[in-house]
């Protein structure tokens, strides 16, 4: 099973995001079941989520794990073939977000449509790399930093600009013989309060004011 998969198919996303396969991918990310099996935890007919999981199958976002003997029945066992799941601007080629339309490094919607595109990139990287059976070198620094003032922030966003472009300046080799263009992204946003998350998805009641 691997961490994350990457959806790209149009078809293959909306399977994904239909509540029912959805809560039948959360239950197979923890170990293989049965359609039996899975229609008593879900509360459903086994036929019906024997069909989800035919759909879910043909899109690549569960596998056979295995066949067991129950009487005279032989029960297939799914799993995922992922934990988690991720959709792809790809998906949805004709208004996937373009950082290439405007450019203000202070807009939140830029910031959004930079972290579109590299969803799309590196899943693309991935899906390539996947047939190829080789690997994607790549890299990623996450961290968290308390600001004292709105000016502290803007200073450090300052510096940071000055020190990501002299590295950039430093490295750059235009006319490297064998050379390899990677992209380089940094992003800076405000930290998401606990819960925030829990209440768009609606698994959380809104805080009391």
């Amino acid at each position: 099973m691997l961490d994350v998969s990457v959806i790209e198919d149009a078809e293959a996303a909306a399977v994904s995001l239909d509540p029912t396969r959805a809560r039948l991918l959360s239950e197979l990310t923890a170990g293989p079941a049965s359609a039996t099996m899975l229609a008593a935890r879900v509360g459903l007919p086994r036929q019906k989520v024997n069909y989800h999981l035919k759909a879910l199958e043909k899109h690549g976002l569960v596998e056979l794990a295995g066949e067991r003997r129950k009487g005279n029945v032989t029960e297939r066992l799914m799993r995922a073939t992922a934990a988690s799941y991720v959709i792809s601007p790809a998906a949805l080629p004709a208004v996937q977000p373009d950082p290439g339309r405007f450019r203000d490094q202070l807009s939140a919607r830029w910031l959004l449509a930079l972290a579109a595109r590299l969803v799309r990139d590196v899943g693309a990287l991935l899906t390539g790399a996947d047939r190829a059976r080789q690997g994607v070198a790549t890299y990623a620094l996450d961290g968290e930093v308390r600001f004292a003032s709105a000016a502290h922030r803007a200073a450090f966003a300052e510096e940071l600009t000055r020190g990501i472009g002299a590295l950039i300046a430093k490295y750059h080799d235009e006319d490297a013989e064998g050379g390899r263009r990677h992209r380089v992204v940094v992003a800076l946003h405000p930290t998401l309060k606990p819960g925030t998350l829990a209440q768009i998805e609606g698994t959380e009641e809104p805080a009391p004011r």
